[in-house]
């Protein structure tokens, strides 16, 4: 029976959090037959694993489910069509600047100057195109092509010379801030063209209801057909799979959660583009993630860059690539936070946004030790962020206090992350 517990804990753990046993002899007979235990012995192993201290996205979904129902029951407007439509395009910039951050994190490292270089991008843009009257097109790229050298600058300092991510963002953090208020000039605000593509990023809204519930049926359907293959895949390699009854459960959460979405946003005035867009960046990179050779190198290298060495891996380029990623992402949601003010101006990139960036990262659950977490856990934590400052405003709680209790959950989230680690450790899980 020692054996067979061993057997199991040996297996490597990936992004998905799932592990296989590397050991042939003596297997569980459970796992017999394509490895498929059932629903009883797969929650039971997810239980391990909260026990273990691989808590996931729960910590994250725990906490939305309390602050909804605590802002819900000191306001009753916080769970209304428009306020939560407002929600959904709220976390939009933010959040495209915190999945730029998960790639960053999930190396053991860390970007500090993402704010800034949000603002100077979003000030390269509104200078190229409203003063010099450059095609919007050109200007968007323009940004993101800005971003992806600062990130290269930056991953180059860090994983080439040597110098530690945290300072060489530090200083980048001073410095493109510093550039953007030069680029601004002496106006210090410059006004983005009311119809404009940018302008329409965060105000457009697809107002047919069939638009909202399509997207639920088809991410739906796409979920159950993604889950299903997978588990036969395994299943055909012999290696453990969830069982059908594990993946209906899950499809039917989805689908509680995507149609809910769908019948609150239409009883405002529809699907908002900017959260379409936003979605499609976090599947979009989920993907890239966990199913891509690139992605599974990003995760090798935050459970142990020389171990990933010496596996043949280009830790130095990866490294780079992620801090672009991080720079490039960091473009595209000054852009979506421009929109939605119409502007950029000298508090475009502020300190605040950065905290935010990060606090939503690490409290939906990617390690600051690297190597866990994935584009959803970044959906779960903007939400939390953004939920925390649209239930203070309804509340009339003043802005300084917004950033205490930010402050307090972030805290929180990091002491959690911190004893999860050490609980894996302890458990052999890291």
């Amino acid at each position: 029976m020692n054996r067979t517990r061993a057997s199991e804990n040996l297996g490597p753990t990936g992004a998905g959090g799932d592990s296989a046993g590397a050991v042939p002899t003596a297997v569980d007979e459970r796992r017999a037959a394509g490895g498929e235990t059932g629903f009883r012995s797969y929650v039971g192993d997810f239980t391990r694993k909260l026990r273990s201290g691989e808590l996931g996205s729960l910590p994250g979904i725990i906490c939305v489910v309390v602050l909804w129902t605590v802002f819900q029951s000191l306001h009753q407007q916080f769970l209304s069509p428009r306020n939560l439509s407002n929600l959904s395009v709220d976390i939009v910039g933010t959040g495209m600047i915190a999945l730029g951050i998960a790639f960053v994190l999930l190396l053991g490292e860390v970007d500090l100057s993402v704010a800034s270089v949000s603002g100077l991008t979003a000030a390269v843009f509104a200078v190229l195109n409203v003063h010099n009257d450059l095609p919007e097109w050109l200007a968007i790229v323009a940004a993101m092509l800005v971003g992806a050298a600062i990130g290269a600058v930056q991953g180059f300092f860090s994983a080439r010379i040597g110098i530690p991510a945290f300072v060489v963002t530090l200083a980048g953090l001073l410095a493109w801030n510093g550039l953007m208020l030069y680029i601004l000039g002496s106006s210090g605000t410059i006004n983005l063209h009311e119809q404009g593509l940018i302008h329409a990023l965060t105000s457009y809204y697809f107002h047919d209801a069939a638009v909202a519930y399509g997207l639920a049926a088809l991410s739906v359907a796409a979920f159950f057909l993604a889950s299903y293959r997978d588990a036969r895949r395994r299943r055909a390699a012999g290696v453990r799979s969830r069982p059908l009854s594990v993946i209906a459960v899950r499809t039917g959460a989805v689908a509680l959660v995507a149609f809910a979405a769908a019948y609150i946003l239409n009883r405002f005035q529809g699907l908002p583009l900017a959260l379409l867009i936003f979605l499609a960046f976090v599947v979009g990179l989920d993907f890239v993630l966990r199913r891509t050779f690139y992605g599974r190198k990003i995760f090798s290298i935050g459970g142990g860059a020389e171990a990933a060495r010496r596996a043949g891996i280009s830790v130095v380029w990866l490294r780079i690539s992620a801090f672009m990623v991080s720079g490039t992402l960091a473009a595209v949601g000054g852009l979506f936070l421009a929109s939605r003010v119409a502007a950029v101006g000298q508090t475009s990139g502020s300190s605040i946004l950065l905290i935010n960036a990060v606090a939503a990262a690490v409290i939906g659950g990617v390690s600051l030790f690297g190597g866990r977490g994935t584009t959803w856990s970044v959906l779960l934590g903007i939400l939390v962020i953004q939920s925390i400052a649209s239930g203070m405003v309804l509340l009339g709680i003043p802005t300084p206090m917004q950033s205490v209790i930010t402050g307090g959950v972030l805290l929180a989230a990091v002491a959690l992350d911190s004893l999860s680690h050490l609980s894996q450790k302890a458990h052999g899980r890291a």
